[in-house]
């Protein structure tokens, strides 16, 4: 399950995790979205603190590029 809401500087993805037969359920993940960047948030839950990574609008293509590839080394040639 997941939930959008588009804020005044972002879109903000909420990704609740519904579980799968035999396997823990994880704390939710929180994405927003903003016009230079992408923030992930997720509570650890071993300190009950929340943790965020942030990526650039190129490492977010990279990562999407990523998901579809084999096992390898990539560079992605960017038009000026």
């Amino acid at each position: 399950m997941f939930t959008i809401e588009h804020e005044f500087d972002a879109t903000v993805i909420t990704l609740v995790d519904e579980g799968e037969p035999e396997s823990p359920l994880q704390e939710d993940v929180i994405i927003e979205a903003f016009a230079e960047c992408v923030v992930l948030r997720q509570v650890d839950p071993m300190t009950d603190e929340p943790v965020s990574i942030t990526f650039s609008t190129a490492q977010l293509r990279d990562l999407a590029a990523a998901l579809n590839l084999p096992e390898g080394s990539y560079r992605i040639e960017r038009k000026a």
